[in-house]
């Protein structure tokens, strides 16, 4: 059986969100857990968040053990971004994107 959890507009970039989700592809979901407590990156804590949500949406939704889980899939996919724009010289502006993902998380008992 398979559970899931999303965390949507995450302020920070989908191409910066890919490299932790990455790491934690195909581990035990309480390894997962423990991997993403050490990387010394911003996006680690949103990834752990989504972790954790998963783990309890497993045991209290489905009735599973979390050291049976492993991670099936983890995905960063782009959101809307928010456009801003800053003064420039002589009266222009230039263009700020804020970037926003959205990150899914799979976990299966197999």
């Amino acid at each position: 059986m398979e559970v899931f959890a999303i965390a949507r507009n995450v302020p920070m970039s989908a191409q910066k969100m890919r490299e932790v989700v990455r790491q934690i592809q195909g581990l035990p979901a309480l390894q997962a857990e423990a991997v993403l407590a050490v990387v010394p990156r911003k996006g680690a804590r949103f990834v752990a968040k989504t972790l954790h949500s998963a783990i309890a949406n497993a045991t209290n939704n489905a009735d599973m053990r979390p050291e049976g889980l492993r991670v099936k899939e983890a995905v960063a996919g782009t959101a809307t971004s928010m456009k801003r724009f800053t003064p420039k010289a002589r009266g222009s502006a230039g263009p700020i994107i804020k970037r926003r993902c959205h990150i899914k998380i799979t976990l299966s008992d197999e």
